[in-house]
């Protein structure tokens, strides 16, 4: 191989104006996607209009069935994962949540469907703007979940969804969170490789001895009872121990063959160097943090920003490495847990559990905003550095802040 392909050069790769959905959509079709279902509802429709027309044009060749609802749309492309078809499937908000009984047995299944959820707040009341709660529900279930920054990572978080969840160590679904409108709806310029780099990056789909077939003939979700539940559970978890490891592998091989994808696969460092305090955060929330970070530190002040993309398996080890350097950590729920401890977000008391045995523990904040897809301000932003910046210097403030709440 030359270096020129290893550093996933522009003679391998084109350039092209695309929404996070349908970048999601080329990454489908270069993965060469056996069967997809598809049901509408805003904001993860315009991925399945996308691959539509990539069908309907001749450059995929895939079965598209159209469901009667999202339970049937999940249960199909679960069904067809079983007998060795590479699937996509996709939804948003209460549509997610339709489906979720199939949702619950895809992982304890083993089955590695590949879904993109456009989060969307669940109803009610009604809205159309980004949530994160739709996708944290299937959280301890098995799912692995990513969020992705742009809709560059749309493309790239869906060829690694496909590596990571199909690779036999694992073998759990994937669910790509999209956050609604500010990433499935907005444009960006996109690399897209050929297919020769994709090929070499993802092999093809083979479940091996676990495929569903009259010469091959095994048990499907058995009623194992009380019988052999534990031990099941015990398999299963013992592939969730795995999943970092395939994670590392397949960002070291996507790094070298495309060029990209940053120095680490779990989370994202900006201005950290010398930051005493940094805000946390995953989704989209990271353009306007980026920009307040900038500004900030035109004005002298030490801060950063860590972005979560795995929340799923959840980095904690990683993460007590590098936060544990910081004084205070502000961190920004687009979602809401209630009755949790501290009546915090959801991202907010998992990275405290993560951080409880480490020697040196920094303050953490939580900051709920931006629910519903509202806008996160630039002096929302300024409002919460500015309480982080507090909190490292050893002031008193709140543990749980709601921000940008109308009296």
């Amino acid at each position: 191989m030359t270096m020129e392909k290893q550093a996933g050069s522009a003679d391998n790769q084109v350039e092209k104006l695309m929404t996070g959905t349908q970048a999601v959509a080329q990454a489908v079709r270069l993965a060469d996607v056996d069967v997809t279902s598809a049901y509408p509802i805003r904001p993860y429709d315009g991925v399945m209009q996308a691959v539509a027309k990539l069908i309907a044009d001749g450059d995929l060749d895939a079965e598209y069935i159209v469901a009667e609802g999202e339970h049937s749309q999940f249960e199909i492309c679960k069904h067809a994962s079983a007998v060795g078809s590479r699937v996509f499937v996709g939804s948003s908000g209460v549509g997610w949540m339709y489906a979720m009984e199939s949702n619950a047995v895809t992982p304890s299944l083993r089955l590695p469907v590949v879904a993109m959820i456009g989060n969307r707040a669940l109803d009610d009341p009604g809205a159309f703007g980004v949530e994160h709660n739709d996708a944290l529900c299937v959280r301890d279930l098995g799912w692995q979940l990513n969020w992705v920054e742009n809709a560059q990572e749309c493309f790239d978080a869906t060829l690694m969804a496909y590596r990571v969840g199909e690779d036999p160590r694992v073998s759990f679904p994937i669910g790509i969170g999209v956050d609604g409108a500010f990433i499935t709806h907005s444009q960006t310029i996109i690399k897209i490789p050929d297919q020769e780099l994709v090929d070499e990056f993802l092999p093809p789909y083979d479940l091996g001895n676990r495929l569903l077939h009259p010469d091959n003939p095994i048990s499907i979700a058995p009623q194992a009872n009380e019988d052999w539940v534990m031990e099941i559970r015990k398999q299963t978890d013992d592939a969730a121990h795995r999943v970092k490891d395939v994670i590392w592998e397949a960002h070291n091989d996507f790094k070298r063959i495309f060029g990209r994808g940053g120095d680490n696969p779990f989370f994202e460092e900006y201005m950290t160097e010398d930051a005493d305090y940094v805000l946390f955060g995953m989704g989209s929330l990271a353009l306007p943090t980026k920009v307040m970070v900038r500004r900030l530190r035109d004005r002298g002040e030490k801060v950063g920003f860590v972005r979560l993309k795995w929340f799923r398996p959840f980095p904690d080890e990683e993460l007590t490495e590098i936060l544990t350097r910081f004084k205070a950590i502000g961190v920004v729920d687009r979602d809401y847990s209630y009755g949790s401890p501290g009546q915090g977000g959801v991202v907010f008391n998992d990275l405290r559990a993560a951080l409880y045995n480490a020697e040196v523990r920094p303050k953490i904040i939580n900051f709920i905003g931006g629910l519903g897809g509202r806008e996160l301000t630039p002096e929302m932003m300024d409002d919460m550095a500015d309480t982080t910046r507090r909190a490292a210097a050893g002031e008193d403030v709140p543990m749980v802040r709601w921000i940008g709440v109308r009296e």
